[in-house]
């Protein structure tokens, strides 16, 4: 049986683990933005209103979950936007996405902390022994 799409966060020193699971690799990167933005707040909470179009290229998939991550980070910063729902179209070092938020509104959203950006370490794209895939970095916190 594969993997189930669900996301966790894990201890990494004074910073955050992000961990996206699921049956597909869209899926495990799917998840590791949803880790991403629990960092902040309960993705739930989250109303998908507004669809934000984000395209990567990279040599290799542990590049490319960096760059989608810090993709979706910069976007919070400059659109001042959460993201709730994502869906990724992975192929040939790209990535296409569709990230789906909402602007942040101080009444309903009280950020835990402020991501810096996602790092190098702790990271890794592989597949997972119950049939599904790992998609997993550390954030600055």
């Amino acid at each position: 049986m594969a993997e189930a799409a669900r996301f966790e966060h894990f201890p990494h020193g004074a910073d955050i683990g992000v961990r996206g699971l699921g049956p597909t690799l869209e899926d495990a990167f799917a998840q590791a933005a949803r880790a991403l933005t629990a960092v902040m707040v309960d993705p739930d909470t989250v109303r998908p209103v507004e669809p934000v179009a984000i395209d990567c290229a990279a040599p290799d998939p542990e590049t490319l979950l960096v760059d989608w991550l810090n993709a979706l980070l910069f976007e919070t910063a400059t659109r001042h936007m959460l993201f709730g729902s994502f869906e990724v179209r992975l192929g040939d070092g790209r990535l296409e996405a569709t990230a789906w938020g909402e602007p942040i509104d101080p009444a309903r959203h009280r950020p835990a902390v402020e991501v810096k950006g996602a790092t190098m370490t702790a990271l890794e794209v592989a597949p997972t022994a119950e049939g599904g895939w790992l998609a997993q970095c550390v954030v600055d916190v």
